[in-house]
C-alpha cells in the first residue's frame, strides 16, 4: 500500500453560474489539493474569471455538444497529471476543513477501497421543506456503500481503468462509475465524516418536482442498463416508482370508473404513508408518496425516449 503522507492528490470541480457559491467551493480546496481543475458549462456570471483568480485551471465545456456532468466531470479528469487520488466537487459545495485528511485516513483503514464519501449537509436545511428533504436524503448510512454522490475522492487510476464517468447520462452517473468499480474489485465506503456543504436552493415544489422526476429517470435508465446483472442496480427503485406512480393510480381509476366503492382504493396511499411515518415521519413520508409519481414521470419518460430513438436531454431544477 503506498505512503499515504505522501500522494498527490487533484480536485475536479463542475458548475454552471454557481457565483458566490464557486468562489467558496473552490477557496475550500485550496491547500488540500496539488491541483484544482474547474470545468464550466457555460456561465455568463463571470465564474471563469473568478476560478482562474483562485488558481484554479479552467476548462471551458463545448456547449455545442449536450450537456451531462459526467462529461464535465471527465474533462476535468482528462487534464491531470496523474495523481493518486481525485477529489470530485458540484460547484454548489464547500469542502470541509478536514475532509481530505479523513478519507485519507479512511483508505488506511480500508486498503481495498476505491471511493471514499462522507456525510454531505445540506447549507440551509431550515430554509425549506425541500432543502430539509435534501439533507437528510444525504444522510446516508456509514460502512461499505454501494455508490456515491458527486462529491467523493477516488483513486485516479481505478477511475481512469474503469473509463471514467458514462457521458451520455444525464443522471445518476455516479451510482453506474461506482457499480463498474466494484466488479473490477473495488470497494467504496462511506465513513463517519464530515464532507461538504451543499446548497440545493429548492424553495419551490416545482423544483424539488424536476429533481425527483430526474432521479425517476435515473433509476429507469440505470435498470436498463445494468438491471440483469447480479447487483440488480436500481431495480427495485424503477419499478416501486412505475407501481406506485402509474401502475397502481391506473388501476384505482380504472376500479372507480367500474364501480363507485372502486375510488377506496385511492386509500392505499395514505395506509403507505402512515407505514412509512413509523421509518420517515409524516414529512419524509408524505413526499416519499407524492415522489413516486415523479419518479413514474421520469421513468416513463425514459422509455418513451428510449422506444422513439430520443435522449433526453438535462433534467435541471435550479
Amino acid at each position: 500500500m503506498e505512503d499515504l503522507k505522501a500522494v498527490q492528490i487533484d480536485a475536479v470541480v463542475i458548475g454552471r453560474n454557481e457565483g458566490a457559491r464557486l468562489i467558496g467551493c473552490l477557496q475550500s480546496l485550496r491547500g488540500q489539493v496539488r491541483q484544482l481543475v474547474y470545468v464550466d458549462s457555460g456561465s455568463s456570471d463571470g465564474s471563469v474569471e473568478a476560478a482562474r483568480g483562485l488558481g484554479a485551471v479552467v476548462v471551458a465545456l463545448d456547449m455545442a455538444q449536450p450537456f451531462t456532468a459526467a462529461r464535465a466531470r471527465n474533462a476535468g479528469l482528462a487534464l491531470l497529471q496523474a495523481p493518486d487520488f481525485v477529489q470530485f466537487v458540484d460547484g454548489d459545495c464547500e469542502v470541509a476543513p478536514g475532509w481530505i485528511a479523513a478519507a485519507l485516513a479512511g483508505f488506511a483503514a480500508h486498503p481495498a477501497a476505491v471511493v471514499i464519501c462522507g456525510r454531505r449537509r445540506e447549507r440551509f436545511p431550515e430554509a425549506s421543506v425541500y432543502n430539509a428533504l435534501a439533507d437528510a436524503e444525504w444522510d446516508t448510512p456509514v460502512g461499505r456503500a454501494r455508490a456515491c454522490g458527486g462529491d467523493a475522492l477516488m483513486r485516479f487510476a481505478a477511475v481512469q481503468a474503469a473509463g471514467g464517468y458514462r457521458e451520455d447520462l444525464i443522471a445518476g452517473e455516479e451510482p453506474e462509475l461506482c457499480l463498474r468499480l466494484a466488479r473490477a474489485g473495488g470497494e467504496i465506503w462511506r465513513i463517519e465524516a464530515e464532507m461538504t456543504l451543499h446548497d440545493a436552493a429548492m424553495a419551490h415544489f416545482g423544483q424539488w418536482w424536476r429533481r425527483t422526476v430526474r432521479a425517476g429517470h435515473a433509476f429507469a435508465e440505470g435498470a436498463a442498463l445494468h438491471g440483469k446483472g447480479p447487483e440488480r442496480h436500481w431495480l427495485a427503485e424503477a419499478r416501486r416508482g412505475l407501481v406506485w406512480g402509474f401502475i397502481l393510480p391506473l388501476g384505482v381509476v380504472v376500479a372507480g370508473l367500474l364501480h363507485p366503492l372502486g375510488w377506496l382504493l385511492a386509500l392505499i396511499y395514505p395506509a403507505q404513508a402512515l407505514r412509512l411515518s413509523r421509518r420517515l415521519g409524516w414529512r419524509g413520508a408524505v413526499f416519499s408518496v407524492i415522489g413516486k409519481f415523479a419518479e413514474a414521470r421520469g421513468a416513463l419518460g425514459y422509455w418513451l425516449g428510449r422506444l422513439r430513438g430520443q435522449r433526453r436531454r438535462l433534467i435541471e431544477y435550479k
